[in-house]
Formats: structure tokens, C-alpha cells, sequence
């Protein structure tokens, strides 16, 4: 433990993300950098309290408490107090692949379960994840670090989002020939089209771990969609190599089946967010998609989450004529419920970047809560122009089911020329399932157990939201590393890696 007393000397104090009002300009990371001095004394925090919840990794109350991957927290919050940066360096890799990823995009399960969160705010874990690699990649510790040897095994891994990558990165070190097919243009998945860039920076994190996977020996085939009607067919993929990792993903997003759902300017989220991200890319930063745009426009989003506020973000880049978040649940208390205890995640009121920045471009949170969306309203031409919504409140039903109730009078009308569906995903695409016939569970989820992630098909694994379920990046990060290592133990009868 680095200094006994640091939890009661300094304040929890995060590294600062740029004024909303700057960042709004631009498609860069919204954060900005802290000092070294602030970030000892962040870690300085951690009170190595002797029973660290902070990376338990457990599931509680239907969601996760603790770091699903087991970072170890405490030994590497000590070694930043101590200056010992390269050994915190050390730590962090023994259990995450991508900490540039989590340590950006993760919602921080771990801050959530932290014992000084208990009674204090927690301490800033995700803060120094996120330095720690940074400042790796800065002093140049991450360099190509390829397997002395190679096994003669083969191994195609299905979708590059983060399973697929850490299946990837993990069976690389294992000695096994790793070939990555992925159906977008660039590698990544989630982290390259789900997640904007100003989350999330393509150019300089996410392609620079592709780069370094690259140089380790790790093969990427894009513009690959496995199928019966294309190149790559199961029945190929299966006969080629040794194994196969699905890794494709919960993309089935849920949809609203109202009147005026197919009017023009109604886009399921990801879509949208694909859709920029990918001209972006391609446009160097210069400009936004004309053919799906917000400019100008007043903006409904329908859902909360991340995918929620990256929307809301994306707008007002875009220059919206302003945007409004719609949500079916009623608005999370200020601090824990009674029934939300630690160490669960707490459910509770919070801005996140976007809803930052649409308070500061038009004076308010954008999210109105207890709405339901009754149809959508559109012109002779099929547009959208706006969306009947109603006031609700919840209540069971004869059953004991919860149940969204009307209330009277509230029926009203918003006005939108771009409706986004931000309400979550269902499932995997069922024709890559079926065609490997592949059994699924009572959600359509592949079916598989945690922690061994063997299929009905003999040398067919699965792993992260195919299997699980929309889940977190870190959840992704977990589940890849498990099927790695029960595909190495299919491979070559037993496995060193953990």
C-alpha cells in the first residue's frame, strides 16, 4: 500500500475531458490529460483495503460488480504511487489485452465495487488504466512481441470486435496461426463503427493495436461475409483450418413496430453511427455523410445507454438544429437506492458526454424519462416529421408483470426530421447461426457454457455477445481470452494460458 492515509488526504479528482463547448468542433477524443503529481495522488487513493471487490468480477443483481477481466487493481494503483510505471505497465497486461479500450470506453464495474466507494467517491480506476497503457505506448514498451515458435495449428476467428481480438492476441502468443475474417472494410467491430471517434480515437488507438497485432503475426481478411453464397463458407472455414471462434456479435438490433416505423429519417442507431464513422474515416475528418445527417434537423433518440448519448454526441457535431433523448424508464435516483447496494453497480443520475454537451448548446439535459413513443408521423412523401409520444408510468399487470401504464392527457406531438432507435439488440444475426447450425438458447443467443465455450459443432467455439448477450467491451475482453484458451486446450490436449 502505497500511503495509508492517501484516501483521506486527497479528493477523487478525474482527468478532466475538454470544455463541451470546445470539443463539440471536432471529432477527437473528448478527453484531455492530467499531470503525473495528480495521478500518484489518485492512486495514492487506493487503500489496498484487503478485500479488493474492485476486480471481484462477479455478476450481481443481473449486473456486473467488480472488473470482469480481474485486473489487479490494487498492485498497480501502488506501483503509480511508487513512479514504477513500467511494472504497472507489467500488471495490467496480465489480465487485459487492450486497456487503451477499456480504459476509455468501459463504464468502470470496477469504480462501482470499490470498498472506498463504500463511503467516499471511489477511487479513479479507469483514469489510470488508461494512463498507465498510454504512457506505455508513449515510452515505447509496446513493441511487436511474436511466439518463439509455431505450433502448425490454425484458427479462423469470425467478427474483430474485442472477443475476436483478444481470442486473437491470446492463441497468437500461444503459437497457433491466427487468421481474423471480418465483413466490414477495417478491423475492429464495435470498437471501430460502434463507438464514435471522439470516444474513441480509430486513428490513433484502435488501428495502432491492429498494426501491432499485425506485426505479431496475426492475419486480418476484410470485406469477408461467411456464408453459404460467398468464398468463405462454413463448410470451407471448418475444413481449412484446425478451429473456428464465432465472435460475430449481438448486432440484431430491437426495433418499434408503430405506425410510420419505414418512414424516411427513422434509422436504427448503429446505422447511424456506422454511417458517419465510416465517412469520417474515409473523408479524413473533413465534413459529415450527406446521406444520413443531422444538420439542421431536430433530432429524436429513442433509448438511453451508451449508444443513447453517442447518438446525442454525433448530432450535435453534426450541427442539429438541437436533440431530444427519449426514455422509457423513470429517471434514476441522485444517489443508491436502498435495494442498490454496494458493491452493485449504482444505478444512479449521471451525465455522460453527449448530455454534457447538448446542456451546453441548449440549456438542458436533453432526456425526458416515462415517455413511450405511440407512431410516427410522416408527409405525403414518406419523411418523418415528428412522433406522437405519452406520459407513463409502470404498474403490474394481472400476471405480476411490469407493465407501461398511459397516462391521460399527455398525448402530444414532437417535432423530428431524424428519428434514431437506440433500444439495445436482440441477439446475433440468425443466418450465420444457421448455416453453421449451431444450437442457440431461449434468448437466440448461441448456445454455450461460460468459461468453456464449446458449441454443439465439434471445433467451433463462441465467444463474447454471441454468446452472452449485449454486454460491456470488458465482458467481450473476458469472454475471448476463455474461448482462447479452451480452443488451445482442443488444439493441443492441454493449455497454458489463463
Amino acid at each position: 500500500m502505497g500511503k495509508p492515509t492517501g484516501f483521506i488526504e486527497y479528493e477523487r479528482s478525474t482527468i478532466p475531458n475538454r470544455a463541451p463547448l470546445e470539443r463539440i468542433k471536432d471529432w477527437k477524443e473528448i478527453h484531455d490529460v492530467s499531470t503525473e503529481g495528480k495521478l500518484k495522488n489518485q492512486a495514492a487513493r487506493c487503500m489496498d483495503c484487503g478485500v479488493p471487490y474492485c476486480h471481484t468480477g462477479t455478476n450481481i443483481g443481473g449486473m456486473a460488480s467488480g472488473c470482469p477481466i480481474n485486473n489487479l487493481i490494487p498492485e498497480f494503483n501502488d506501483l503509480v504511487y511508487r513512479g514504477r510505471w513500467d511494472e504497472a505497465l507489467t500488471r495490467l497486461r496480465k489480465t487485459n489485452n487492450f486497456p487503451e479500450f477499456t480504459g476509455r470506453v468501459c463504464p468502470a464495474p470496477c469504480e462501482g465495487s470499490c470498498v472506498l466507494g463504500s463511503i467516499e467517491p471511489p477511487v479513479t480506476i479507469k483514469n489510470m488504466e488508461c494512463s498507465i497503457i498510454d504512457r506505455g505506448w508513449e515510452d515505447g514498451n509496446m513493441t511487436p512481441n511474436p511466439p518463439a515458435e509455431r505450433t502448425g495449428k490454425t484458427v479462423a476467428i469470425i467478427g474483430s470486435g474485442p472477443a475476436g481480438l483478444a481470442a486473437a492476441d491470446q492463441l497468437n502468443q500461444a503459437g497457433h496461426t491466427v487468421t481474423i475474417f471480418e465483413r466490414a472494410d477495417r478491423p475492429g467491430g464495435l470498437l471501430m463503427y460502434g463507438i464514435p471517434n471522439m470516444k474513441l480515437d480509430k486513428q490513433e488507438i484502435v488501428d495502432r493495436r491492429i498494426d501491432l497485432m499485425k506485426a505479431e503475426g496475426i492475419l486480418f481478411e476484410m470485406n469477408v461475409f461467411v456464408s453459404e453464397n460467398s468464398d468463405w463458407t462454413p463448410s470451407r472455414l471448418r475444413s481449412e483450418f484446425d478451429s473456428v471462434i464465432l465472435c460475430c456479435g449481438a448486432t440484431e438490433p430491437r426495433d418499434l413496430p408503430i405506425d410510420g416505423r419505414h418512414a424516411n429519417g427513422v434509422h436504427q442507431a448503429m446505422e447511424f453511427l456506422t454511417a458517419n464513422t465510416q465517412y469520417q474515416l474515409d473523408n479524413n475528418f473533413d465534413g459529415s455523410n450527406p446521406d444520413l445527417n443531422a444538420e439542421g434537423k431536430e433530432v429524436v433518440v429513442i433509448g438511453g445507454g451508451d449508444t443513447g448519448t453517442d447518438c446525442v454526441g454525433t448530432s450535435i457535431r453534426q450541427g442539429c438544429k438541437n436533440v431530444i433523448q427519449l426514455e422509457i424508464m423513470p429517471m434514476p435516483p441522485m444517489e443508491r437506492a436502498p435495494d442498490n447496494p454496494w458493491p452493485e453497480w449504482p444505478k444512479v443520475y449521471k451525465m455522460d458526454y453527449g448530455q454534457q454537451e447538448a446542456e451546453a448548446t441548449q440549456g438542458a439535459d436533453p432526456r425526458s424519462y416515462l415517455v413511450m413513443t405511440k407512431s410516427i408521423i410522416k408527409d405525403e412523401h414518406d419523411n418523418v416529421t415528428g412522433l406522437q409520444v405519452v406520459d407513463i408510468t409502470w404498474d403490474k399487470n394481472d400476471k405480476g408483470q411490469f407493465v407501461p401504464i398511459e397516462t391521460d392527457g399527455t398525448l402530444r406531438t414532437i417535432n423530428a426530421q431524424l428519428i434514431l432507435l437506440a433500444m439495445g439488440f436482440l441477439g446475433p444475426e440468425q443466418k450465420i447461426v444457421d448455416q453453421f447450425k449451431l444450437e442457440t438458447d431461449a434468448r437466440s443467443n448461441v448456445k454455450a457454457d461460460h468459461e468453456v465455450y464449446t458449441t454443439n459443432v465439434e471445433g467451433v467455439f463462441t465467444a463474447g455477445d454471441m454468446r452472452r448477450g449485449q454486454s460491456l467491451v470488458v465482458w467481450a475482453i473476458n469472454e475471448g481470452r476463455g474461448a482462447a484458451r479452451e480452443c488451445d486446450r482442443f488444439l493441443m490436449g492441454s493449455t497454458q494460458l489463463p
